[in-house]
């Protein structure tokens, strides 16, 4: 099997954000016309429309704007993978914990010190879904094809060291103690590297396959399947 490229778009930014081409790490199309891309450095999306083979009028959005995060400041999500359904843009973070890298100008005892130290940030805990209407985000709107619906923005419960999903997934049989061990993503600990989201088969209920990058046990890497519903 072999795969064969269809076409090249070109990516053009703000030259005030041109930063975020270096760690673009999700991307997601909507329509063949609104390209979503994700950075895992920030806490923000990116937005360019494609046009021909140009891909420009760049917008920053901060999802800050639209979800309510642990921490509203730089912090980043480590944005992850981005999907999209039924007018809803999802966005799922890392999950996972950092640990210090080694710094070649650091001793010996110096770099040892830095591999014990680890660290949490909250907001990569976020697993979320935005009302997306011909290329805008909305915290709350009408659907467009039925004015009697109305999307609003929802998220995963943030929880002390994780969220909803991390707790639930702490007596998992094989994902557990990986979990409970504080084991940093590139140590092989709880990573998620991808989503893709479709309708569930009840009103109201949505099917998230979530991708992990680790724990990978014997070779196997492991693909989660849940069943969202909004609460409310």
């Amino acid at each position: 099997m072999t795969a064969v490229p269809n076409r090249q778009i070109q990516l053009q930014f703000q030259s005030a954000y041109g930063f975020v081409h270096q760690d673009l790490s999700a991307v997601r199309c909507v329509s063949d016309r609104f390209l979503w891309l994700g950075c895992d450095e920030t806490a923000t999306l990116e937005r360019v429309t494609i046009e021909g083979d140009i891909a420009a009028d760049h917008k920053h959005i901060s999802l800050t704007d639209y979800l309510d995060l642990p921490n509203e400041t730089d912090e980043e999500v480590d944005v992850e993978g981005i999907a999209y359904s039924d007018h809803y843009l999802w966005v799922v973070g890392s999950h996972s914990l950092k640990r210090k890298k080694a710094k070649l100008d650091a001793s010996d005892a110096e770099n040892i010190e830095r591999l014990a130290r680890l660290e949490q940030e909250d907001n990569r805990y976020l697993l979320a879904r935005i009302p997306h209407v011909e290329g805008e985000l909305f915290k709350i709107c009408s659907h467009p094809d039925d004015p009697d619906t109305t999307l609003t923005a929802a998220q995963l419960e943030f929880k002390k060291s994780g969220n909803t999903l991390t707790k639930l997934l702490q007596d998992d049989p094989h994902l557990g103690a990986f979990l409970k061990a504080d084991i940093p993503g590139k140590d092989n600990g709880f990573d998620i590297e991808g989503i893709a989201v479709y309708p569930g088969e009840n009103i109201g209920e949505t099917r998230a396959f979530i991708g992990l990058r680790g724990p990978v046990l014997r070779g196997w890497a492991i693909l989660l399947e849940l069943q969202l519903k909004a609460d409310g």
